[in-house]
């Protein structure tokens, strides 16, 4: 009897280091990198932390986000997707242009979910929207109606309007497209166009001194987030100073003292991004995956700035914004 109970024993024991060492082990914790050009008070990067938590994720429990910011030296951006590389994180999640192209070119096999692209297929990231091919996948700002949308509620502000001084980054991926769909738009409505290239903060000043010299009645702003977010206070102070109603593309410049933007809904495109991280941790494959474009658009007007350049906002187009700043 004593026998058999050995040998039971002994089974259990052998049994018991019969099953695979994985099985023992935890398990693995996703390790995500995060890479912008820009620095952790753009705020951007907190949608996408807000996304994964609605998605069941918690920082340092199931899943880890590594963090790494350009602080505006795009420069930097290469080196730093090489280091995220070398972590050997399992998705890399980029926040604009300049960044989708350090990572790209940094990776070809570790999945890339680009939180915001203006012209994706014509920078080459991926082969089309509906199959992106490759390691990338994401979303977007590619909305073409945003431009007529723009000149419409300048036109409104500004009684009898005719001249647009539209600032731009010629070096930003969709700009070229961008200014052809506004050269479109402004022909509908009568208005003549002024182009200037910002390529670097220095030349915002000499830009609105070129915009009163040619007597324009407003400004339209598209230049790249690296250059203007930083010195988005300055340029509100520029349009101040000149006198000019300036329409943005992003809330945040008109936060900054701005007069009134309209365009994407920009943090809840990173929102969006933590699903696209979620389905490919999930097993899904970046080129299967569609790259998205916009489904919300903001209209946000600041009265405070309206007072100091000497505008009036008229009822009907305030009714029509999403936040009143007073």
């Amino acid at each position: 009897m004593s026998k058999k109970i050995i040998s039971l024993a002994l089974g259990v024991v052998l049994l018991a280091f019969s099953f695979p060492a994985e099985a023992q082990q935890p398990k693995k914790v996703p390790r995500i990198g995060y890479l912008t050009g820009g620095s952790p008070s753009s705020g951007y990067y907190e949608a996408f932390r807000q996304g994964l938590r609605e998605l069941g994720y918690a920082e340092g429990k199931n899943i880890i986000i590594e963090f790494y910011f350009a602080e505006g030296k795009l420069d930097r951006l290469p080196s730093l997707a090489a280091e995220l590389v070398r972590l050997k994180v399992d998705v890399i999640v980029t926040a604009g242009p300049i960044g989708n192209r350090a990572a790209k070119e940094a990776t070809v096999t570790i999945p890339i979910v680009m939180a915001q692209d203006g012209d994706p297929v014509g920078s080459g990231f991926i082969a089309s929207l509906a199959r992106p091919g490759g390691n990338i996948t994401g979303l977007s700002t590619l909305a073409p109606e945003i431009s007529g949308k723009q000149l419409e509620l300048l036109k409104e502000i500004v009684t009898r309007l005719s001249r647009v001084a539209v600032l731009g980054t010629s070096t930003r991926p969709g700009t070229a497209q961008q200014l052809r769909e506004t050269e479109l738009a402004a022909g509908a409505f009568g208005v003549k166009l002024q182009s200037l290239d910002i390529l670097s903060p220095k030349h915002f000043e000499t830009a609105f001194q070129a915009a009163v010299k040619e007597r324009a009645e407003a400004v339209l702003v598209r230049v790249s987030g690296p250059i203007l977010f930083p010195h988005r206070t300055e340029v509100a102070a520029l349009a101040v100073k000149s006198r000019l109603p300036v329409m943005y593309e992003r809330a945040e410049e008109v936060e900054a003292g701005g007069l009134v933007s309209y365009g994407v809904n920009v943090p809840d495109l990173y929102r969006r991004g933590a699903i696209y991280v979620d389905k490919i941790l999930k097993g899904a494959k970046p080129a299967d995956l569609p790259v998205e474009q916009p489904t919300k658009f903001e209209f946000v007007v600041n009265l405070k700035a309206a007072k100091q350049i000497g505008v009036t906002i008229p009822p009907n187009v305030l009714a029509r914004a999403d936040r009143v700043i007073r």
